[in-house]
């Protein structure tokens, strides 16, 4: 003879260790039915609980990403750590350059889609490569994002390398790698006289990623004026297309500032 659904209810129960039902209240979610547990007692608000584990799933997929994005970011170990809260105010200007960078990452799903890129311009030791970093790591650790930091230097030096067989990469995973991140912090821009090889291949990675909506931030010791001569006027012009974001800091270097 086939079980009632109510001795089916009975043995489900059962093998799930409930002992009884009783009724329960929660503060967020209101009135609901608490199971009581052979081992752990009286159960939760189901709604609470669903939450609690969608959140814990999150985080672990927010951890596996950092583990898997944390070599190919290649972050100095520098500023790996640093944060917002570690940039020192102590100006207007440096208050309005802390204040963007944060606004980019609170509101970075809106720039992507609009391919907005940041200019963070001026002064050596002044702490654009900080904010610039830390950007990059809070869209990692925070928001699943592929953001990764790269030197002008770096680029070209990992591209050169690629020119003999011992490299173990080529040069199209390079290109592939820097115009396919969500973000790319392009760093230390016109910092030496480029060749014509570097302005093509930064020709060839701003234009790729202007071409795909990506957005940049780039970091530079150079006044706009001087950016143009040394990325050229259409790489600059694909830069601040869409609204793109300019900071200035015109305040002296912090560097060392501590020992004084």
């Amino acid at each position: 003879m086939a079980r009632s659904v109510s001795n089916l209810g009975d043995s489900m129960d059962r093998k799930f260790g409930i002992i009884g039902r009783q009724p329960a209240h929660c503060e967020a979610h209101g009135d609901y039915s608490a199971v009581i547990l052979r081992v752990s007692g009286l159960s939760g608000c189901p709604i609470c609980a669903s939450g609690k584990r969608d959140m814990e799933e999150l985080e672990r997929k927010r951890s596996q990403f950092r583990v898997a994005q944390h070599d190919s970011a290649k972050i100095p170990k520098r500023f790996a750590e640093k944060t917002f809260g570690d940039f020192v105010v102590s100006s207007p200007a440096q208050q309005v350059a802390l204040d963007a960078c944060t606004e980019y990452v609170d509101n970075f799903s809106k720039h992507k889609r609009e391919g907005r890129c940041m200019l963070l311009l001026g002064k050596v030791g002044t702490g654009k490569t900080h904010l610039a970093t830390t950007a990059a790591s809070c869209l990692i650790n925070e928001h699943m994002v592929k953001a990764i930091y790269r030197t002008v230097g770096s680029v070209i030096g990992d591209i050169k390398a690629t020119f003999s067989d011992k490299s173990g990469s080529s040069e199209a995973h390079i290109m592939r790698e820097l115009v396919g991140a969500d973000l790319l912090v392009l760093d230390e821009v016109g910092a030496t006289k480029q060749s014509e090889f570097e302005l093509a291949t930064l020709f060839s990675i701003i234009n790729g990623r202007y071409e795909q909506g990506r957005p940049m931030i780039i970091v530079s010791n150079l006044s706009p004026a001087e950016l143009n001569d040394a990325l050229g006027v259409r790489c600059v012009d694909r830069i601040r297309e869409n609204g793109c974001i300019g900071v200035a800091f015109t305040w002296e270097s912090q560097r060392g500032k501590e020992s004084f």
